[in-house]
């Protein structure tokens, strides 16, 4: 569960400081900033299983995909940032296992993951460009503490079901030695002295390279990391019958619906869920937006080897997934989602109002609280540790939300030797925990908030080929006005 993150010289985050909670809704218009913080949250979780070259690679630049590692730097003018700082505060899970099936257990739960990226210039014209570690430091936050950095509201036995273990040193630290900059691993309980690596010619981050048997915490604060997923559901993926044998997990594009059900209603991890009442779970949640939905079933083609996801609606029709909209869709993959007790970490998801008629949209913010943990009871099989952050430019969504679940995005001017730059930064409401728990950030003004609480704004209509024809907007109809949010007609 990432609880903070800090980023600066980054795309266009600089001096950024956000707190988070089980779900967040973060607001804001078209390049605003909304995205570029996804992008921060999903280079962080790259870096913990690839390389510093792959994970700058994988991330979304303007215009298509990456060429080079330069446009992950903050701009200003024609200049950009020499590095780049993150700041993660994060819970990780108590328990996992190595890439080679090592059981760990984490010294203590609740950890600050710091790293400095900076630009390394090729040495030839033929050279590739990069990236150089600065510094990487992994530290433990200390149980007494705990409560002064988790500022969302919860009951202390939450918190007590999730932090736990103690410590005294360091997992990760950088330190300069004979002039080299070593960045290095230590080794927890007796197994030895730390492990040194020169930093100038690390290909990846230390953390990724944690094992099982020397740095059981740093291997679990990698998985905490490598759990931090973009959801891009996309039709196709949702539409396909699975393979028998195809992995019966959700993949981050919605892959793979009908092998996590059926193995979720016949073969059931733990939970207090037994076999098929999951399926009328499903069904029932799906009726919130779907009405008239009966039931739902995985059917088995034994011949075909296809396992194939069916809704029967009360009149007893029956239709494939092939045929459900999108939107039914993406709805159903994160219903899937909630009632899987085997994921955990941390979801976010661009614009979930994409599909959703918008009568429908409370049903779609319900069930995405619904997947995030709730914090007022112990996390467990029932009660997963999930987060969720997602980001909208809608006015029904953000309508939708609770006071303190809210952030909104806007670009801001900086000044800095001599050139002015917009920034983004992420401010929460006035009196609410996100606000002080970053009292340094001025809270929201109004006047970002108005464009999502009265978002009409009237201008006279007229027929572009004809101007002189006077016609009504929608809004202007007078049997309508009384049912309209207020307006203002300029």
């Amino acid at each position: 569960m990432l609880t903070r993150l800090k980023v600066s010289g980054f795309k266009n985050l600089v001096d950024v400081d956000v707190s988070f909670g089980p779900f967040t809704c973060i607001a804001g218009a078209n390049g605003a900033g909304k995205s570029n913080l996804f992008d921060a949250i999903q280079f962080l979780s790259k870096l913990a299983d690839h390389t510093l070259l792959d994970a700058a690679m994988a991330v979304r630049a303007e215009g298509g995909r990456a060429t080079d590692v330069r446009h992950l730097f903050h701009r200003a003018g024609n200049r950009f940032a020499e590095q780049m700082t993150f700041e993660a505060e994060m819970i990780i899970p108590p328990e996992g296992t190595d890439d080679l099936g090592q059981p760990a257990r984490a010294s203590i739960t609740f950890l600050r993951y710091r790293l400095v990226l900076g630009y390394r210039r090729s040495e030839s014209r033929t050279a590739i460009e990069g990236l150089e570690i600065l510094a990487e430091e992994l530290s433990h936050i200390n149980i007494g503490d705990a409560a002064k950095h988790l500022h969302f509201p919860h009951s202390p036995a939450w918190r007590r079901s999730v932090v736990k273990g103690r410590r005294t040193g360091q997992f990760i630290s950088t330190q300069e030695k004979d002039g080299k900059r070593l960045i290095k691993l230590h080794q927890e309980g007796a197994a030895g002295r730390p492990r040194e690596y020169l930093a100038e010619t690390l290909p990846r981050t230390v953390l990724s390279s944690a094992n099982a048997t020397e740095s059981p915490t740093t291997l679990l604060a990698r998985r905490e990391m490598q759990s931090w997923r973009l959801l891009q559901l996309e039709p196709s993926a949702l539409r396909r019958p699975d393979e028998i044998t195809a992995p019966a997990r959700l993949s981050m594009n919605g892959a793979h619906i009908p092998a996590t059900l059926n193995y979720l209603a016949y073969a059931p991890p733990p939970s207090t869920h037994s076999g098929e009442a999951i399926l009328d779970e499903l069904a029932n949640r799906l009726s919130e937006l779907v009405e008239h939905v009966r039931s739902i079933r995985i059917d088995r083609d034994e011949q075909r080897q296809l396992l194939t996801l069916e809704v029967t609606d009360h009149s007893g029709t029956t239709l494939p997934a092939r045929a459900l909209s999108d939107g039914t869709l993406r709805f159903l993959a994160l219903a899937v989602l909630a009632l899987d007790p085997r994921e955990t970490g941390l979801i976010c998801l661009e614009e979930p109002e994409n599909g959703i008629h918008p009568a429908r949209i409370p049903a779609m913010l319900r069930l995405l609280r619904d997947i995030a943990v709730d914090p007022h009871y112990e996390a467990g099989i029932d009660n997963p540790l999930r987060q969720v952050i997602i980001n909208t430019h809608s006015p029904v969504v953000v309508s939708q939300m609770y006071d303190d679940e809210l952030l909104v995005a806007a670009l801001y001017n900086r000044s800095h030797n001599g050139v002015v730059t917009r920034i983004a930064q992420f401010r929460g409401l006035p009196d609410t925990w996100r606000n002080e728990a970053n009292p340094t950030i001025e809270p929201v003004v109004r006047g970002d908030l108005l464009a999502y609480l009265n978002p009409i704004s009237v201008t006279p209509a007229s027929d572009a080929s004809h101007p002189t024809v006077r016609r009504v907007r929608i809004t202007e109809r007078s049997d309508l006005q009384p049912y309209l949010p207020l307006f203002e007609a300029t």
